[in-house]
């Protein structure tokens, strides 16, 4: 059951390989970018007939032009841009080169991997699915960076959506809140390592906050929804005669979105009365 190509960006782990695995299993030939052989050595192995691994860092030109070539001339029915990174700390403590790592990839490399890419979609009419979150669309204390990028997630989706229209091309955005993938511990890791790289007088005046979001980003890995009920919200997109603009996924993300009707000094409040607890 052939149903055409599909490229899906970051599918060594989390959200990138459950779509992978899904679309394989749909019948489509999946292009996997992957950042080393091992890893998509280890995806292929679960489908070997349908899933082909293609080395692709979003941040390198280099990588992406050979990842052009290795796909040649086939014609895409989609693309999953899923790649991305959370940096997670106070704005003030955060380094500039953490700032700078977040919007390679989550935002340059996202567009630089779709103007490679959209000949290929022209060619088959495809789709393309840009895997943004709720943070997109709520920021919070301690995500500043990460949330600022998944902003400009939002607004690269409503651009590409009107500007490719004539072409046939829809353009939707997944705004998943909590999803269980290492992201986590990478968050916890920024975190930790905010003391070493700050002086002790400005990061005492975080200490209270940091420990808190700290405590909140674990009770959010907790209740997290698994990868699995994202990759079918980028399969809607993907195969519906209408597809939606924007795809909130999980309950947090609902939460997020009435939190947000507020007049904002009182979400503030609500906020920073949990955080300052």
């Amino acid at each position: 059951m052939q149903r055409g190509n599909v490229l899906i960006t970051g599918t060594s782990s989390g959200i990138g390989r459950a779509c992978a695995l899904r679309f394989a299993q749909l019948g489509y030939r999946v292009f996997a970018g992957v950042r080393s052989a091992a890893d998509g050595d280890a995806l292929k192995a679960e489908s070997p007939a349908q899933i082909e691994p293609v080395l692709l860092d979003v941040t390198s030109a280099a990588s992406i032009t050979a990842a052009v070539a290795a796909i040649g001339g086939e014609p895409l029915a989609g693309l999953v841009n899923n790649a991305g990174i959370a940096v997670a700390g106070p704005l003030e403590l955060v380094s500039l080169e953490r700032c700078r790592a977040e919007f390679e990839v989550n935002v340059i490399g996202l567009l630089a991997v779709t103007q490679a890419f959209l000949p290929h979609l022209r060619r088959g009419r495809g789709r393309i699915v840009n895997v943004g979150s709720i943070a997109g669309r709520s920021a919070l204390p301690g995500s500043g960076v990460y949330d600022a990028s998944k902003f400009a997630v939002e607004a690269l989706t409503d651009v590409l959506r009107m500007e490719l229209h004539r072409f046939g091309i829809s353009v939707s955005v997944i705004e998943a809140g909590a999803v269980a993938t290492a992201a986590w511990d990478l968050s916890l890791r920024d975190l930790d390592d905010l003391s070493q790289h700050n002086s002790a007088e400005i990061y005492t005046l975080y200490r209270g906050l940091v420990e808190r979001i700290r405590a909140e980003v674990v009770d959010s890995a907790r209740s997290a929804i698994s990868p699995s009920r994202v990759a079918k919200a980028v399969e809607h997109a993907m195969t519906a005669p209408r597809p939606k603009t924007r795809y909130p996924v999980g309950p947090d993300s609902r939460f997020w979105l009435l939190l947000n009707l507020l007049p904002d000094r009182w979400r503030d409040r609500l906020i920073l009365s949990k955080l300052e607890a």
